[in-house]
C-alpha cells in the first residue's frame, strides 16, 4: 500500500516505496523527542518488520536522505525540521527472546523493558540501562554505559540493515567499540542486537535496579523534558563538574536552562525553542574552554536544519 497513513492530508515531496508500514507527512517531531522541540519531517515512515525496511532501503530514490530516530531521548532536532525521510521502527522490533544466558533484543526495545524482562529471568549485567532514556538499537550504536558498566561489555552480535539495504551480522569481535561510540558502518539500521549475561538471583537484581533508579532520582532531573547528559565525560574528567567550575550551573536562554539539579543536563522549561538549547549548549563549551582549557565534546545528536 502506498503512502499509507490514517488520517492523511498530505502528499509526499518525493516517490516512496510501496511498503506494508506507515507513512506519515510533515510529521512534527516534537511530539516524539523528550526535548519536546524541533521542526517537522517530511517524512516519517515506521516499518512494519525487518522485511519491509529492507523493501524500503532498496526501493527508495537514493538521492532522499534517510535520518534515523531511536526513542527520541539523547537527540536534538532542530527547529527547521529533517529533510528527506525520518525512520522511526515500532512494535515489530520490539521483541525479546531468550535462551540460556543469551538474550535477543529488538532495536526499538525500550532499555528499561529490557533490563526488567532480564531480571525477571535472573538473568545480570545490564542493570545499568534501566534509567538510561533510549532504545537498544540507540543503545548500541552510542555503546550507552552508567554506573561503571558499557555495553560493549555484553553484546554479543548486532543485526544491522546497511544503506544498501542488506541485512548483516555483525559479532563483537567485528566491532570496535568506544566511549559513546558504536562504530557502526555509517547509516546502519541496528535491528537486533544479542548480549551474552550472567545468572544472578532475580531479588539481587532488582535491588540493584531499584538502588541505580533512586539514585538517578536523587541526583538527575528525570521529570523534566531534557535529552539526558548533553556532554561526554573528557578522559578521567566529568562533563558535570568542568561546568559547573565554570559557573554555569543553571543558566538559562530562553525557556532553556542548564539544570540546577544536574548540571550536564539541558532542560526546556516550557517554551524553548531548539535554537535556545543548542545556543546555550555552545555557551556552555566555549565557557567550559575559556575556564578551564577542556573543550567539550555533545554526547546529544543534534539533527536537521537550524
Amino acid at each position: 500500500m502506498t503512502n499509507s497513513v490514517a488520517s492523511m492530508t498530505d502528499v509526499s515531496p518525493f516517490t516512496l516505496p510501496n511498503v506494508r508500514g506507515r507513512y506519515a507527512f510533515a510529521f512534527d517531531l516534537s511530539k516524539v523527542t523528550w526535548f519536546k522541540v524541533g521542526g517537522a519531517a517530511e517524512v516519517l515512515f515506521k516499518p512494519k518488520d525487518v522485511e519491509d525496511l529492507i523493501t524500503f532501503i532498496k526501493d527508495k530514490d537514493p538521492t532522499v536522505p534517510v535520518t534515523m530516530l531511536g526513542a527520541g531521548s539523547n537527540v536534538l532536532v532542530r527547529d527547521g525540521g529533517i529533510k528527506g525521510v525520518v525512520i522511526k521502527l515500532g512494535s515489530g522490533f520490539s521483541e525479546i527472546a531468550f535462551n540460556g544466558n543469551e538474550v535477543i533484543a529488538g532495536g526499538a526495545c525500550l532499555d528499561r523493558t529490557f533490563v526488567l524482562a532480564c531480571a525477571e529471568k535472573g538473568l545480570s549485567g545490564i542493570e545499568f540501562l534501566v534509567g538510561v532514556p533510549g532504545t537498544i538499537g540507540g543503545a548500541v550504536a552510542m555503546n550507552a554505559g552508567a554506573y561503571g558498566g558499557e555495553v560493549k561489555d555484553f553484546i554479543n552480535w548486532v543485526e544491522i540493515v546497511g544503506v544498501d539495504g542488506v541485512l548483516t551480522r555483525l559479532h563483537a569481535a567485528d566491532l570496535s567499540m568506544q566511549y559513546r561510540k558504536g562504530n557502526l558502518p555509517k547509516g546502519a539500521i541496528i535491528v537486533r542486537a544479542s548480549f551474552m549475561l550472567r545468572s544472578d538471583d532475580p531479588e539481587a537484581i532488582h535491588t540493584r535496579i531499584n538502588t541505580h533508579l533512586q539514585q538517578r532520582e536523587d541526583t538527575q532531573p528525570v521529570r523534566g523534558r531534557t535529552g539526558g547528559s548533553t556532554f561526554k565525560n573528557p578522559a578521567n574528567m566529568a562533563a558535570w563538574k568542568l561546568v559547573d567550575q565554570a559557573g554555569c550551573r543553571g543558566l538559562m536562554m530562553g525557556d532553556a536552562q542548564v539544570s540546577q539539579k544536574h548540571c550536564n543536563f539541558l532542560l526546556n522549561l516550557d517554551a524553548a525553542k531548539a535554537a535556545d538549547l543548542e545556543q546555550l549548549g555552545e555557551h556552555v563549551r566555549q565557557t567550559v574552554k575559556d575556564t578551564t582549557g577542556v573543550e567539550l565534546e555533545w554526547e546529544i545528536i543534534r539533527l536537521g536544519d537550524l
